[in-house]
């Protein structure tokens, strides 16, 4: 199947939970991640650390995620891997695509993430209309800028 799009690599993993600094105590105190920026969104109902696991654009972003209230969604702590992002290069190609093909998306499209780049989401179960989803996991797809976009392109 010739695709207008390419997946690229891996992006980020989002890993959720109560207490940010209990995650952190494991992310960056002992794996020794660094961390590079935080992002807080109370319509996201998130707050999180954004950490980062090599360099370039074979860099890796690992988000340590709590939600601002537990009892509100979205629950960003349930489940505790929150998400997977793939870098994608040319988002609006892969959405149109995919939804052609009956893959469900997330309200919202594509937008901003917490990290500059346009996103959307895969959505983790399908509907009657999209019957096709990520089967239980929420799928991030990132626009990778053109220089990561490149390097990543270029591996066999």
């Amino acid at each position: 199947m010739q695709r207008k799009f390419h997946i690229l690599g891996i992006q980020q993993i989002a890993v959720g939970g109560e207490n940010k600094e209990a995650l952190g105590r494991l992310w960056i105190e002992l794996l020794g991640l660094k961390k590079v920026n935080t992002f807080r969104s109370e319509k996201e109902n998130v707050d999180e650390d954004i950490l980062q696991m090599g360099e370039g654009s074979h860099a890796v972003e690992i988000d340590l995620m709590q939600p601002i209230d537990p009892e509100k969604s979205p629950r960003v702590h349930t489940p505790p891997l929150n998400h997977i992002g793939l870098w994608v290069d040319d988002l609006k190609a892969a959405v149109a695509e995919l939804t052609a093909r009956g893959v469900r998306f997330t309200p919202g499209g594509i937008r901003k993430g917490a990290a500059g780049h346009d996103v959307c989401f895969i959505h983790p179960r399908g509907n009657e209309e999209f019957p096709l989803s990520g089967e239980g996991v929420l799928i991030e797809l990132v626009e990778a800028p053109p220089q990561v976009a490149k390097d990543l392109m270029r591996q066999p």
